[in-house]
């Protein structure tokens, strides 16, 4: 258990309030950003969902009767299009056969069956899988991305290339076991290291540099 992580999220939460993230209008939308927010910015995304929005194709089915060429030209705001096809029917062919079936509330060893089935399907790693976990099916996974590590080295010390399960035990051994207390921690980091925290350095303004000063 790290005590300062619970600290983090107390003044992120603080300075930037509640963020209702994520943004989409079905578990599939969700599970289709997850897949396309790979190496592109949200921004990229949202243009690529308004496209399979613009020609009805915002189910795993519809998107699953389209031609490549026509998910390539909707997913080509978000980039490496033809590799995001592959993998966006993968995960639609995997939505289909499971998504009824993922349980409300599971045990901790089903838990990571469904997360095991998810790292099995072409182009869902670790980060992909998590957010699918927590932000469609509301289960409690700890999203950790480029955004958490650059934060935890920045204001906690701790190595920027940390192997990722062992990071994800650190968040989730050291606050307390809540899906919305996941959503909202994630969705804090991420909106902190755009406004607060960017790449370049941390600004004046980061909520967190009592915590590293």
């Amino acid at each position: 258990m790290d005590k300062r992580i619970l600290k983090v999220y107390e003044l992120l939460f603080e300075a930037y309030g509640h963020q209702d993230w994520w943004p989409a209008d079905t578990p599939w939308e969700v599970c289709m950003g997850a897949v396309l927010t790979q190496n592109t910015s949200w921004t990229n995304v949202e243009k690529a969902i308004a496209n399979f929005k613009s020609i009805g194709a915002m189910t795993a089915d519809k998107v699953l009767q389209l031609e490549d060429s026509d998910i390539e030209q909707a997913i080509r705001p978000s980039g490496y299009f033809r590799i995001k096809t592959r993998r966006l029917r993968s995960v639609a062919n995997w939505w289909i056969r499971n998504s009824s079936k993922v349980p409300s509330e599971c045990s901790d060893d089903e838990l990571l069956r469904w997360r095991h089935s998810l790292l099995e399907v072409h182009g869902v790693g670790e980060e992909t899988a998590d957010s699918i976990l927590l932000y469609c099916f509301n289960l409690p996974m700890f999203v950790i991305d480029t955004y958490t590590r650059r934060m935890v080295h920045r204001h906690l010390g701790m190595e920027p290339n940390m192997n990722y399960g062992k990071l994800q035990r650190i968040f989730m051994e050291s606050i307390p076991r809540d899906t919305a207390l996941y959503n909202e921690f994630h969705a804090l980091i991420v909106l902190n290291s755009k406004v607060g925290c960017p790449n370049k350095k941390c600004l004046d303004n980061c909520p967190l540099r009592v915590i590293s000063e």
